[in-house]
């Protein structure tokens, strides 16, 4: 069994290197797209979970229709496991450095130490000691 997470996107280059550079995602697939990006553009989040990014004007086909949430509303959190604090301390430095929001600094707020970030079309991710 694979799953496969899938987010709306204004730009596949911007959140494609986001992905790549600040999260250190691998990239999939073979065929290439016109901007150079394959298609469908999928990265790995671990064995057998990918997480595919469709740009928001074709994201209404693949959802059937539903409502996409509009900029800045999160309907899910999505979450980056690492295995110490500092790696939390290193993801929320490159997610800043790459101009991201940082929406908690890291910390422990009584359940583990983690960071809340978004990514470059303001979905809300978490890195954490798993």
């Amino acid at each position: 069994m694979t799953f496969t997470v899938a987010l709306p996107v204004r730009d596949r280059r911007i959140a494609h290197d986001f992905y790549r550079r600040v999260l250190d995602l691998e990239t999939v697939g073979s065929e290439i797209a016109d901007d150079g990006l394959p298609e469908p553009l999928r990265l790995v989040l671990g064995p057998g979970v990918t997480l595919m990014l469709i740009p928001r004007d074709g994201f209404g086909f693949v959802s059937a229709d539903h409502e996409v949430a509009p900029d800045g509303v999160s309907e899910c959190l999505l979450a980056l496991g690492v295995a110490t604090p500092a790696e939390v301390d290193a993801v929320t430095e490159r997610v800043r450095s790459a101009g991201n929001a940082v929406k908690a600094e890291p910390g422990d707020p009584g359940w583990g130490y983690q960071s809340t970030f978004t990514d470059p079309d303001g979905h809300l991710w978490m890195a954490r000691v798993d």
